[in-house]
């Protein structure tokens, strides 16, 4: 049978998908430049739960309690607590680096997986595992002339979102796997949307920094909110429908180098222990993630 090729729409898709999400940590960046972590975290949350609003409404009413209470966790895991804990992480980490260590959520929803979701580790899963974690050991304490301090401690909140979106994503494709992806972004959004909403304006001075001289920090939150949490998921789902579960993951390789690109040109430091630690986890994600060849007959 001839092969499948991929159409140039995919191709497209997938460039977008890595320009938006590999851009979102400058847009962090820019936002603590006028905001505080907690801010920036909670207006993004806020902007895209709104802007799903619609989406979210026309479908919780047909869920049951056991997709709400999933949808919960979905929403805390994969978007209110990766959301404040990269905006923390960036008030000391570059935003290249951030991109860098994002490239460990294959990674983890694998360990995660196999920990807990009963999936089977093979031998070339495993090495990649060791082979992407070691990138990270080496970023983090070898890749900074910091030590253990500083830069480096930041990085465990990175580390730690990825591990939430780890957790996210297989509870998506283990536990509600009958909901659509729209219904499954746009509920969890509505559903911790509140609670960042109480957070930003009842518990932060946010209104009081909305200025005309603050206005570039935040519509770069909001950008952030509207594009790369909303339209992005959008995108990546409608790339699952038309490609193979194989392309699609391939967006992974292309955010960091999409983020240390933006870094550079906002003058950002790289020294090259940040470049073998990234050449060692992306080596990492490509292998665990490597199919076995079929033998020819």
């Amino acid at each position: 049978m001839k092969p499948v090729s991929t159409p140039l729409r995919a191709w497209i898709l997938l460039l977008v998908l890595a320009l938006i999400w590999g851009s979102s940590f400058i847009l962090i960046k820019t936002g603590l430049s006028g905001l505080t972590a907690g801010e920036v975290g909670a207006l993004r949350i806020v902007s895209a739960s709104l802007f799903l609003l619609p989406i979210a409404l026309a479908k919780i009413h047909k869920l049951r309690r056991r997709h709400l209470i999933l949808l919960l966790a979905v929403g805390f895991f994969g978007s209110l607590l990766p959301a404040f804990l990269f905006a923390a992480a960036q008030t000391k980490l570059p935003s290249s680096i951030a991109g860098i260590l994002n490239a460990l959520t294959p990674l983890f929803t694998m360990l995660l997986g196999v920990l807990f979701f009963s999936q089977r580790l093979s031998l070339r899963t495993f090495i990649g595992l060791i082979i992407g974690l070691g990138g990270t050991a080496y970023l983090i304490l070898v890749g900074s002339s910091d030590g253990l301090s500083g830069i480096n401690l930041h990085a465990l909140l990175v580390i730690l979102a990825t591990i939430f979106y780890g957790a996210n994503l297989n509870l998506i494709k283990f536990k509600i796997q009958d909901l659509t992806a729209r219904t499954i972004t746009s509920v969890s959004l509505l559903m911790v949307g509140p609670l960042a909403a109480v957070y930003l304006f009842g518990m932060t001075d946010f209104v009081s920094h909305v200025t005309y001289s603050n206005l570039v920090p935040v519509m770069s939150v909001v950008v952030l909110g509207l594009v790369g949490t909303a339209v992005a998921l959008i995108l990546f789902n409608e790339l699952v429908k038309i490609t193979s579960p194989v392309f699609t993951s391939s967006v992974t390789y292309l955010i960091p180098i999409v983020a240390v690109g933006w870094g550079v040109l906002d003058g950002e430091s790289l020294q090259p222990g940040h470049f073998i630690g990234m050449a060692l986890i992306i080596a990492g994600v490509y292998l665990a993630n490597r199919k076995p060849r079929k033998p020819v007959n």
